[in-house]
């Protein structure tokens, strides 16, 4: 019996020495479905209507008649079937394109180390690149809870020293961060105390650092 993950290795075209016969066959067979331009056309305009003609000339001799409203419920029984079938393909074919996602867009990983504010800190970030920014999930451990006005920030910084913050939080636990910039212009990120104080600008007081190593 061949396994989920040997399927979708040999659907995207992977290697695979482990699937039998009988199972590459379907597999074969399968894509091939897909890949049918058929499958995905849309039906002629005339079809509801040559459906209809055709179940009415198959009208037993006996001379039962097959009613319009007879024929329409047949035909619509057939379309959906058709339909649902299509349907399945579809899903089947999302299903594997995500998992193949999943399991190769693992992001992009750093170390954060701590400084001598908290040297007990210690971190790890995984950067994700979307359609609307890059999305950076944080844990971090060995940083003191900090709330009334005192939080953590997060911040990006280029090789300039220029910072773009990115979220801020009350521990590390967890995090999902947001930035607008480019990694490639800024693969440095900090984590900084901070507090409510009407200033915008980092305060210095770096509890983590760690520098992204681009792919």
């Amino acid at each position: 019996m061949s396994s989920d993950d040997e399927r979708i290795s040999y659907l995207a075209g992977d290697p695979v020495g482990d699937l039998d016969d009988s199972s590459r066959a379907e597999l074969d067979e399968f894509r091939a479905l897909l890949a049918d331009p058929s499958v995905w056309a849309d039906p002629a305009p005339d079809l509801e209507d040559r459906i209809v003609s055709a179940i009415a000339a198959e009208a037993p001799p006996s001379g039962n008649v097959v009613s319009l409203s007879d024929a329409r419920r047949r035909r619509s029984g057939r379309v959906l079937a058709a339909v649902a079938a299509v349907a399945a393909v579809a899903v089947a074919f999302v299903a594997f394109a995500v998992v193949r996602q999943d399991n190769h867009d693992d992001g992009v990983m750093l170390a954060l180390q701590p400084t001598p504010l908290v040297p007990a800190a210690t971190g790890t970030a995984r950067v994700f690149a979307e359609e609307s920014g890059l999305r950076i999930e944080l844990n971090a451990t060995g940083l003191p809870r900090r709330d009334g006005g005192l939080f953590y920030q997060a911040w990006l910084r280029d090789a300039a020293g220029n910072l773009v913050p990115i979220g801020t939080f009350h521990d590390g636990n967890h995090v999902t961060l947001w930035a607008g910039v480019a990694l490639e212009d800024f693969p440095t990120l900090t984590i900084t105390e901070e507090q409510a104080d009407n200033d915008q600008a980092s305060s210095g007081r770096r509890v983590l650092v760690g520098t992204v190593q681009t792919k």
